[in-house]
């Protein structure tokens, strides 16, 4: 076991959360913050047991950034 970062947005209808640091799509959503990350969470036991742990690169992210810029 090792700590995967997750993102997680609030959106007007729900939340959505995906995780950082691994190879493929993985989205989890629900309409609580809570759901959101129990889905992503599933989404990620699901994806490693059908890819390998091979697909975890959270050991090369040291820090996670939220930005915002003007377009």
């Amino acid at each position: 076991m090792q700590p995967v970062k997750i993102i997680i947005e609030k959106h007007f209808d729900g939340y959505v959360a995906y995780p950082v640091g691994i190879k493929g799509i993985i989205v989890g959503e629900g309409d609580t913050y809570e759901e959101a990350l129990s889905e992503v969470k599933s989404a990620i036991q699901f994806h490693i047991e059908t890819f390998g742990r091979g697909v975890i690169e959270a050991n090369e992210i040291s820090e996670t950034f939220v930005a915002e810029v003007i377009v």
